[in-house]
């Protein structure tokens, strides 16, 4: 993608398929008659007429035999940041957060998009505390590695023991239960980086299948309207090969440029996926495992790009979106994505017969959430559900702040917000949505308004008080009760430095953060918590 979604993995009831190594039970053998002879041996020449054995592939008889799940894909260094563990934010219950590349400095190391580390993106971006409030409130993250831009970490990374160990760390940081490995561009045709990445993936899945802890995993590939290209289908085939529990391969149906001037984007998208189930088809019978036309079914996601496509004259709507849903649900599509979340939203001002290509709205007529409620309304896992609207978080009536454990200020009733701001109120991190002041965080919202503020998460007990960092250097004066100091003059309290505002005398500088306008001391340092300025 170049802005792309990912797929994620069906659970249902007594779905076999739940077992990433099921395979369906051999039949009872039994006696070949001189008539059933003769017709196998007309199918098999119609077989070999046609090239392929898809003449042979089973016929949907039987209904779905799997529930679509929605799993909206989410660019994670966006800015704006997307607040995806926030239901009013997100009508999803999981989301495939993307992406996970090689980190520029060290091709073995996974960073999120090449500008975070794993520990940058927890203390920049409170990713690690955002997932965990997205679990907490009943939903779940699919890891997605690759996307169009960057190196992916298995062409990157040529070291095989220093990749497993990259995508063993991986999964172990974010408890992962579903795996995307999105493949686009020049990485789907780089034999050596495919035998590497299988062989680390396989390697990863059955330490967490022997652990008690099955790790799915869904490959993500380009698609042209009549199926996967010849080199997607070598890598599905290589992961099966070789030894991964492949739990589908979800097609990005974007992009197509097939020079129409007008391309039904829905039409295109269905013949799409319905020459993948062909060529899955086939491929697992030429692998020696027969599917059922429903089984296959259930292997397979589809990711549209909604709104405005990166070719000019494709743009995916929103009547194409319910479309795909009902396409979904019909046959039992494993899983439905979205690239993105970000861009769930109407362009602001007016693009009237103008082509809008943006990373944070779709460029087509629509309402805010409009593609998320189509497909969060699919059946494989409820979105909006009452558990979801709750965060388990503290009682919060009980709950005393400290300041030596509290990771950014502690909100007060009287202080100036700048919208991005953090605090921690009765044991829970929120985030500013805009300037706000004496707005409880806790507070509940009236009716027909928003609340200004996020919640981030609960506060984890190990957690100490902000460390404020100096922005300058060489203050070392004092500052002392009784001196008078006027416009300019810089002071040392409680070991950080300020500046004078104005002439004052007896007023200490406030270490109450963040500090007002109003306050005669500006501070010349940075708090955790507070949004970075240019």
């Amino acid at each position: 993608m170049t802005d792309r979604a990912t797929p994620v993995a069906v659970r249902a009831d007594h779905d076999p398929l739940a077992d990433p190594d099921w395979q369906e039970p051999e039949q009872p053998r039994s006696r070949l008659s001189w008539t059933r002879l003769l017709i196998l041996l007309l199918v098999l020449g119609l077989a070999g007429a046609g090239g392929t054995f898809e003449v042979m592939h089973l016929r949907n008889t039987a209904g779905p035999t799997a529930k679509s799940w929605a799993v909206p894909y989410v660019d994670v260094t966006l800015t704006p940041t997307f607040q995806f563990q926030d239901p009013t934010a997100n009508p999803a219950n999981d989301v495939a957060l993307g992406f996970v590349v090689a980190d520029p400095k060290n091709a073995c190391a996974p960073s999120w998009g090449g500008a975070y580390t794993l520990e940058a993106a927890d203390s920049a971006l409170e990713l690690d505390r955002r997932i965990d409030q997205l679990r907490q409130a009943g939903g779940d993250i699919t890891l997605s590695l690759g996307g169009l831009n960057n190196s992916e970490l298995a062409v990157a990374c040529s070291n095989q023991v220093r990749l497993t160990a990259a995508y063993r760390q991986l999964v172990k940081r974010y408890d992962v239960k579903t795996l995307d490995l999105d493949l686009e561009g020049t990485a789907v045709a780089d034999q050596a980086s495919l035998r590497r990445r299988v062989a680390a993936v396989a390697a990863v899945q059955k330490e967490r299948a022997k652990a008690g802890k099955p790790l799915a995993v869904w490959l993500t590939l380009p698609v042209a309207p009549d199926g996967l290209t010849q080199d997607g289908v070598a890598v599905v085939r290589g992961m099966l090969e070789g030894g991964v529990a492949l739990r589908g391969v979800n097609v990005m149906t974007m992009d197509y440029n097939n020079g129409d001037a007008r391309p039904d984007m829905l039409a295109l998208s269905l013949s799409a996926l319905n020459g993948t189930h062909k060529q899955l088809s086939d491929l697992y019978l030429r692998l020696g495992q027969k599917l059922t036309s429903p089984q296959v079914w259930s292997r397979i996601g589809a990711t549209p790009m909604i709104g405005q496509n990166d070719v000019d004259q494709e743009r995916f709507t929103v009547a194409d979106a319910e479309g795909l849903a009902r396409f979904a649900v019909d046959n039992g599509l494993g899983r439905v994505s979205m690239w993105s979340l970000n861009r769930d939203a109407p362009c602001r001002g007016t693009f009237a017969n103008v082509v809008v290509h943006s990373n944070t709205c779709s460029g087509v007529d629509q309402d805010a959430l409009a593609f998320s409620k189509v497909f969060a309304g699919l059946p494989g896992k409820a979105a909006g559900s009452d558990n979801y609207d709750s965060v388990e978080i503290p009682d919060q009536a009980a709950t005393v702040d400290d300041p030596k454990t509290s990771p950014y200020p502690i909100w007060r009733l009287t202080a100036s917000y700048v919208a991005g701001y953090k605090v921690v109120w009765r044991g829970v991190v929120y985030q500013a949505k805009w300037a706000t002041s004496g707005v409880d965080p806790a507070a509940a919202p009236a009716a027909g308004t928003q609340s200004a503020w996020t919640v981030v998460g609960p506060v984890s007990p190990v957690e100490k008080a902000p460390r404020p960092a100096p922005a300058v250097t060489g203050v070392t004066k004092v500052w002392t009760a009784g001196s008078v100091y006027r416009r300019g003059n810089r002071v040392l309290f409680d070991g950080l430095p300020y500046e004078a505002r104005w002439t004052t005398k007896d007023e200490s500088p406030s270490t109450e953060f963040p500090v007002d306008a109003d306050d005669p001391w500006k501070p010349l340092f940075t708090v955790p918590g507070e949004p970075k300025t240019n």
